[in-house]
């Protein structure tokens, strides 16, 4: 099926994790003559590559791939740093005619990419001292503090998320004003585009997520962090805390085994997979579909929708 005249130039493609992302959006690339944008914090790493269900280049079907492994795992990248280097290779690909398709589930990134999103500055002084409170006290310590002084805020920040949590509490200090309130209600996007959410009911999401755990370990995960923590992984102040890593580190220092590590990676995962659920279902500008079905068949249907609204508004 060729896209009409009036085919949208970006197209985001977001849900929760395990619901097929990546897949549909290669297919649709594919279709398209598309390039594929990434909006997934952590797969901008080199060297994380199964523990972030990184898809692999040999089953990219030549699809070119842009903001995967710019970064060693030693380094930070800010959601701010992010939108700056998104908008530009958005920029390009218009300039070259060639389509869009951003995919992810971090729901900030996908935000910041493609809506009027503005983030306000930072203080050093201040951001040392709450990290300073990070290293003391950890992580689920410190979200306590952000529950007292920001409910809002903590209510949207996984307690684990260290980084979140102290960016939050220095925006607040900074500005006086809660951190939610610094990112804008659903409006006109900055940069126009068709956002397709992907979703399970409950009971598959979390069958998948069980089974791309076991598949991650079965892949060698245990192995793929033993060779970054050789790489500085335990020392890296945002790498070390995506999902999974923390529990591979532990069984790799025999705080426990891999029944449990297995275990905690799934219940972790179910657990952000609602809460990006929760995040993408408050954009009413997002057409829902069922992930239930196989990539190629969901990329059709998203075809199939897009061009009949693009053809009515040429009619």
């Amino acid at each position: 099926m060729a896209p009409p005249s009036r085919w949208p130039s970006v197209v985001a493609i977001v849900g929760p994790t395990a619901s097929g992302k990546s897949g549909v959006a290669i297919e649709l690339a594919q279709r398209l003559g598309a390039e594929v944008v990434n909006a997934d914090a952590f797969q901008v790493y080199r060297g994380m590559d199964i523990g972030t269900a990184k898809v692999p280049v040999t089953h990219r079907h030549g699809i070119t791939h842009h903001l995967l492994d710019i970064l060693d795992i030693s380094q930070d990248l800010s959601v701010a740093a992010y939108q700056q280097l998104g908008r530009a290779i958005l920029a390009e690909l218009a300039a070259r005619e060639v389509p869009a398709i951003v995919v992810g589930g971090s729901g900030l990134y996908v935000r910041a990419l493609l809506d009027d999103l503005r983030f306000p500055g930072s203080d050093p002084a201040i951001r040392a001292r709450w990290e300073q409170q990070l290293a003391e006290l950890g992580a689920p310590s410190l979200h306590a503090v952000l529950a007292e002084r920001d409910p809002e805020a903590a209510a949207h920040i996984l307690p684990t998320n260290g980084r979140r949590v102290v960016r939050a509490l220095e925006v607040g200090e900074l500005t006086g004003e809660p951190f939610v309130a610094q990112l804008p209600h659903a409006g006109p996007p900055l940069i126009t585009h068709v956002s397709i959410g992907l979703d399970l009911d409950r009971e598959m999401l979390d069958q998948r997520i069980q089974l791309r755990v076991q598949g991650m370990i079965d892949a060698g995960f245990v192995d793929e962090v033993r060779h970054l923590l050789g790489h500085g992984l335990r020392e890296a102040r945002t790498a070390s805390r995506a999902l999974g890593y923390p529990q591979m580190i532990d069984l790799i220092d025999g705080r426990t085994d891999i029944d449990q590590a297995r275990q905690d990676i799934v219940t972790g995962t179910r657990r952000f997979a609602r809460r990006q659920q929760r995040w993408f279902r408050r954009d009413p500008r997002t057409t829902w579909l069922d992930a239930g079905i196989d990539p190629a068949s969901t990329a059709s249907l998203i075809m199939a929708r897009m061009a009949g609204q693009a053809r009515t508004l040429e009619a």
